[in-house]
C-alpha cells in the first residue's frame, strides 16, 4: 500500500498540514510507501503578483494559525506579502520537486516542507531558482546542478504530469491524501486534518 500526499507549495492549508503528514510519513513508513504528487494550484491565468490576492491571503492566513498551530513568518507577512509583486506561480516549486524526486525520493516530504517555510515562513519568492537551490544543497545536493536541471525542459514536463495525476484523482483542494489499495485510489483526508484523526483514518488500512 502507498499513502498519496496531493499537495501545492503555494497552498497555505498544506503548509499548515506539513507536520501532520511529516509525523505520519515518520510513524507509517515501514508499512506505507509515500508518493507526494504537486497539485498546479497557481497555473495558467492564475499566475501573478502576490498583490492580486493579498487581500484574501492577509485575512485567510489567520484561519490557517488558529486551526493547526503554525505561524506564517515575518518575512513574508512583512516582506513578500506587503510588498506585493513576488510572482505567485506553483510551476517552479513543482519543477524543483521534480529534480529533487530523482536524488532523494523517499525525502520528498521533508523537501515539501521546505520548500514551505522557505515561502511561507522566510517570505522567499516562488519564482526564484536559486531558493530551491540553496534548499537542494541542504539536503546535500550540488545546488548549481540542482537549479541547471530545473532549466530542463523534461523535468517541467515532469511537473504538469503531477498536475495531471491531480486532475485526474478528482482532487478539488490541497491537501489531499489518498491510500493506493490493491489498484485503487481511496480519498482519506481532504482540507487540514489534525495527526489523530487522519492516524485513525490510516490505522483502519492496517486491521
Amino acid at each position: 500500500m502507498k499513502i498519496i500526499y496531493v499537495y501545492d507549495a503555494l497552498c497555505g492549508w498544506c503548509y499548515g498540514f506539513s507536520p501532520v503528514i511529516s509525523e505520519i510519513e515518520k510513524k507509517y513508513q515501514a508499512e506505507f510507501g509515500f508518493e507526494l504528487i504537486s497539485g498546479g494550484m497557481v497555473i495558467g491565468d492564475r499566475i501573478g503578483p502576490i498583490a492580486e490576492v493579498a487581500a484574501y491571503i492577509k485575512t485567510a492566513y489567520r484561519d490557517v494559525e488558529r486551526a493547526t498551530g503554525v505561524e506564517f513568518g515575518q518575512g513574508f507577512l512583512k516582506g513578500s506579502l506587503e510588498e506585493g509583486t513576488a510572482i505567485f506561480s506553483s510551476i517552479p516549486p513543482a519543477i524543483a520537486m521534480a529534480v529533487f524526486k530523482t536524488y532523494l525520493v523517499d525525502k520528498q516530504i521533508a523537501f515539501a516542507a521546505a520548500i514551505q517555510k522557505a515561502i511561507y515562513g522566510e517570505g522567499k519568492a516562488p519564482a526564484d531558482y536559486q531558493t530551491y537551490g540553496e534548499l537542494a544543497k541542504a539536503f546535500g545536493l550540488n545546488s548549481e546542478v540542482f537549479v541547471a536541471q530545473m532549466e530542463e525542459a523534461r523535468f517541467e514536463e515532469l511537473a504538469y504530469r503531477d498536475f495531471q495525476k491531480s486532475s485526474q484523482l478528482s482532487v478539488r483542494g490541497f491537501p489531499s491524501v489518498f491510500i493506493l489499495k490493491n489498484g485503487t485510489y481511496e480519498l482519506v483526508s481532504h482540507g487540514f486534518m489534525p495527526f489523530k484523526t487522519l492516524d485513525q483514518k490510516i490505522k483502519r488500512y492496517l486491521d
